[in-house]
């Protein structure tokens, strides 16, 4: 069976520090400059005072596990290899919550509450996925 290629981020102005502090390794938040409010995933707007102006800190990388569900089925060819996978939001210790991959099977043990550490796998084509795994 022939391989497809995993889709790539689509990089914005808006994200582009975030991707290139995932390339690093570090998940990094995006931080109102005139509330302080924190954001996950990046974007233009704060969602609390309206400002447009931002900075960036960078997480722990430790959080907390909200929800998670089983894929089963590939949403894009590329990930047909790595079915079934855990895709689990979290909280993360700075408040905002984030969506990743998370590294154990379903059958696991998962409960809310349970004690994750991010981490950025980075693929042979020079994207960064977010993972979580356990702490």
């Amino acid at each position: 069976m022939a391989t497809t290629d995993k889709p790539l981020p689509h990089e914005t102005e808006d994200s582009q520090p975030y991707w290139a502090k995932a390339k690093g390794g570090v998940l990094a938040i995006q931080r109102c400059a005139d509330c302080g409010r924190l954001r996950h995933y990046p974007r233009l707007v704060c969602d609390n005072c309206h400002s447009l102006e931002a900075d960036w800190i960078d997480a722990s990388g430790r959080a907390v596990l909200h929800s998670w569900t089983v894929a089963h089925h590939a949403f894009h060819p590329g990930f047909a290899g790595d079915v079934p996978y855990v895709l689990a939001t979290v909280e993360l210790e700075e408040g905002p919550r984030a969506l990743g991959i998370l590294d154990c099977p379903a059958d696991a043990g998962l409960k809310p509450g349970m004690a994750v550490t991010a981490r950025f796998e980075q693929r042979a084509d020079g994207a960064s996925e977010l993972h979580f795994a356990p702490a």
